[in-house]
């Protein structure tokens, strides 16, 4: 019928415009590629197990290196740092280093002038020969005192003796005038009463004028005597009592020599007093010539200096001029995770990577500090308050370099570095 299309049906064949025909068959379903390529290729199951092994023993001992050190990046180069002061007064005359400078132990680094202080050292050398000078004469005395003291007790000791011989020596001589006297008035007595008869003899005329006349003149001449004799008597007892005074001296001077070794031991204590003297001046020339070897400033240590001095600067004591960092003495100060530190002990191998020069360096641990960094800090955390955050905290690690590690002295204080410390 027009206008009707007619259907031709899928399965039939349809002529080419060569008036050829074609015919599609139906393909076969596809096969498993896995199956298909194991059985063709049957090592390829080996292979992927040994890749398979492979892998698994390296990531066991992939896990076993990583697990067996601890490693931060929070670190970094630390070591001394000596500062050096001046330790008296004055101006800088010289500077004799640069900042950044190589110096050795030993090296003068800066020098203040020493001319105040030379002087006041001549001084105290001065007043020292003075003190020594002073102490030798004193010494000197005391052997001097003490004989001449021993000397004059002996003497006014014989001076005591002889005073006491010559009280008892005028004691007689008084005694014997006394004698005399006592005498002399019994011949005057005899004399006077002889007188008497013979002049009433006289008178009578009984006895001649001569008799009378010689017991007149006897009579005077015993009077005289007794006269004498008192006057013998009076001397005697006058020596006597200028005896008993000489004894009274001599008594007074033993006592006097009897305080020699009280004068020995004050000449004595003066020539010690002396001694400290000359050990004090001693003292005082020691400190000033201290000071004038303060007026050159020494580096304690080899090191890099860093200077604050300049020429013809006041310095005062304790002022700070110049700071040395010591490179043949320093370390790591390694800040690790506390749950980083469960197997950390002192002495574990370490090795340290430098990022300045990409080195790595072999060390150790040396010690594990007493508290977190955030206790030594100067406003330290109060984990005791109501707001309390726990926060993981950082324990400082010190690590110490194998000898010979760095000889070349590159590695500076500050530099940062990346640890890793082999706990098993």
């Amino acid at each position: 019928m027009p206008g009707t299309e007619t259907e031709v049906a899928p399965n039939r064949s349809v002529e080419s415009p060569a008036g050829t025909s074609e015919t599609h068959s139906a393909s076969p379903p596809p096969a498993r590629g896995g199956k298909s390529l194991l059985r063709k290729n049957p090592h390829t199951l080996w292979f992927i197990i040994g890749i398979a092994i492979v892998l698994l023993v390296g990531g066991i001992f992939a896990w076993r290196y990583f697990s067996s050190y601890e490693s931060t990046d929070d670190a970094q180069v630390d070591g001394h740092l000596q500062p050096l002061s001046a330790r008296i007064s004055g101006y800088i005359i010289k500077v004799n280093v640069d900042d950044n400078q190589v110096v050795r132990a030993g090296t003068v680094l800066a020098e203040i002038d020493p001319k105040d202080y030379q002087v006041a050292v001549d001084k105290a050398q001065a007043d020292l020969d003075d003190a020594t000078a002073t102490a030798q004469s004193l010494n000197i005395n005391v052997p001097i005192t003490n004989v001449s003291t021993t000397s004059q007790l002996s003497a006014s000791e014989a001076d005591l003796i002889s005073a006491q011989a010559g009280v008892s020596a005028a004691q007689q001589q008084y005694d014997a005038s006394q004698a005399e006297l006592t005498q002399a008035e019994a011949n005057d007595v005899k004399a006077q009463n002889d007188l008497v008869r013979y002049k009433e003899l006289v008178g009578k005329q009984e006895i001649s004028q001569q008799l009378y006349d010689q017991a007149v003149a006897s009579a005077k001449a015993t009077a005289a005597s007794v006269a004498a004799a008192k006057a013998s008597a009076a001397a005697a007892e006058q020596q006597v009592s200028q005896a008993k005074a000489r004894v009274a001296q001599a008594e007074a001077n033993v006592r006097s020599s009897q305080t020699g070794p009280q004068q020995v031991a004050s000449t004595r204590a003066r020539a010690r007093s002396a001694e400290a003297q000359v050990e004090q001046k001693k003292a005082v020339l020691d400190q000033a010539q201290l000071n004038l070897g303060y007026t050159k400033i020494f580096a304690p240590v080899d090191g890099v200096v860093q200077k604050n001095a300049e020429v013809g600067m006041n310095v005062q004591p304790g002022q700070q001029l110049f700071t040395i960092v010591p490179l043949n003495d320093v370390w790591f100060t390694a800040n690790f995770k506390e749950t980083q530190l469960k197997y950390m002990r002192p002495g574990q191998r370490a090795e340290v990577h430098c990022d300045a020069n990409g080195r790595t360096y072999k060390a150790h641990v040396d010690s594990i500090a007493g508290s977190s960094g955030a206790r030594l800090s100067l406003l330290p955390p109060e984990n005791a308050t109501g707001n309390y955050v726990k926060v993981v905290q950082r324990i400082p690690i010190k690590i110490v370099l194998d000898p010979g590690e760095d000889s070349d002295h590159y590695l500076r204080l500050g530099m940062s570095v990346e640890p890793k410390v082999f706990v098993k």
